[in-house]
């Protein structure tokens, strides 16, 4: 049902978006308290990530999932959406494959931020 969500009840759908959007929240804010703890930026850049997965997937039950892929990749939002995507993985990659792990994760959120208000 979450792939067509026009056969979902409005009030259900506001149900999910507003479920996945405090989730959302609630991971960023968790992944922003957990970076003060030695060794915090995996658990940052894991929950800082989730908490932005989710309050996009939130817009999904607003929208459905492919009206929603489709306003994403449209060309005036093409840039922001790949930005958005790469720095996501990028996020993760930081923390868990490279060095210097605090400075690029924390840019890469930085940067997630920044692509999904583009």
């Amino acid at each position: 049902k979450v792939l067509d969500a026009s056969r979902l009840s409005f009030g259900t759908r506001v149900r999910w978006f507003a479920i996945c959007f405090v989730a959302g929240i609630v991971c960023s804010i968790l992944g922003t308290a957990l970076l003060w703890l030695p060794k915090g930026i995996k658990l940052f850049a894991v929950f800082y990530t989730l908490g932005n997965i989710a309050a996009l997937a939130s817009t999904c039950f607003l929208m459905g999932p492919l009206k929603q892929l489709k306003a994403m990749f449209e060309p005036e939002r093409l840039i922001a959406t790949v930005a958005m995507l790469l720095f996501l993985i990028l996020t993760l990659c930081a923390v868990f494959w490279w060095n210097k792990k605090v400075y690029l994760a924390v840019l890469f959120c930085i940067l997630q931020f920044l692509a999904m208000t583009w």
